[in-house]
């Protein structure tokens, strides 16, 4: 298969990338600094902002699926880039996206008609990463795609386990954390597994 990767040079996207190289695939990372980038014969390094069009255009030629590990920083990186992602999919005719949420866009258990991040249930006092990341569940929610966004909890570096918890929609009771490895293999697993197609997965140990 060949795969977008948009946020390689994070620590979620930096994981998918060497499980993508790793099983075979051809893969393609949009970066801003293409030297934070381990060179490889079947990795297309292109550099670039994925909040510009051109660059969105120039890295998805080609490509059968896309991943985003695109993170918040304080900026509004995802919600910029998200709209331009899914023209380019739909432009070129690709189906299969899968990104990298937070829990805080999925639904509270106490309050199920709010999400997390606007319940008792989050401890955390700024939203703004939470509402960035609702934008491009918005986004991808009124498409045709075939979407998965993966919400992690609180995200140590850790190690891989391959012993987690998920749930459609809802953080899996009591999860309190997950690894940095678990949620990659796990978000990188859905690019063939169509059990999450058209839903956000809370992943927690």
């Amino acid at each position: 298969m060949r795969i977008l990767i948009l946020g390689a040079t994070g620590r979620v996207g930096r994981v998918m990338t060497e499980l993508a190289l790793r099983d075979g695939h051809e893969v393609t990372v949009l970066v801003r600094d293409a030297d934070k980038v381990e060179k490889h014969d079947r990795l297309n390094i292109i550099e670039g902002d994925a909040c510009r069009e051109a660059d969105i255009e120039r890295a998805m030629t080609g490509c059968e699926a896309v991943i985003s590990a695109l993170n918040t920083d304080g900026t509004t990186t995802l919600s910029d880039s998200i709209p331009l992602i899914i023209i380019q999919m739909q432009r070129v005719g690709i189906r299969r996206i899968v990104t990298i949420g937070t829990a805080g866009i999925l639904q509270s258990r106490e309050e199920p008609q709010r999400l997390r991040y606007e319940s008792n249930e989050s401890r955390r006092r700024s939203t703004r990463a939470a509402e960035e990341h609702r934008r491009v569940y918005e986004r991808l929610s009124a498409t045709d795609l075939e979407w998965t966004i993966v919400c992690p909890t609180y995200l140590p570096d850790g190690i891989y386990t391959g012993q987690y918890r998920v749930e459609r929609d809802y953080l899996p009771e009591g999860g309190k954390e997950i690894s940095v490895a678990d949620t990659a293999e796990f978000a990188y697993q859905q690019l063939v597994d169509r059990t999450y197609v058209g839903a956000r997965v809370g992943i927690a140990y």
